[in-house]
């Protein structure tokens, strides 16, 4: 399962984030989004998970909770249509 997750702060990278999210189970892949042209992070990013059970747990736990400043909002990614 796949969780989008928004508000978060610039300074914090892929690995930080994952750290965070791994708590809840195994993490498949952890995506920060970056302008393509300044590399400045965008503020919001992906984290799949291998259990839906566990991307659940991560949401209850972690959506509102403050990250270096700034609460985040996680919620399931909804696929974009192409």
């Amino acid at each position: 399962m796949k969780l989008f997750v928004k508000n978060i702060e610039e300074s914090v990278n892929e690995v930080l984030l994952e750290a965070i999210f791994k708590q809840f189970g195994e993490v498949l892949d952890t995506k920060i989004v970056y302008d393509r042209i300044t590399w400045e992070s965008k503020g919001f990013g992906f984290v799949e998970y291998k259990k839906t059970e566990d991307a659940m747990k991560a949401i209850e736990a972690l959506n509102g909770k403050e990250l270096v400043g700034k609460k985040l909002i996680v919620s399931e990614a909804v696929d974009k249509p192409r």
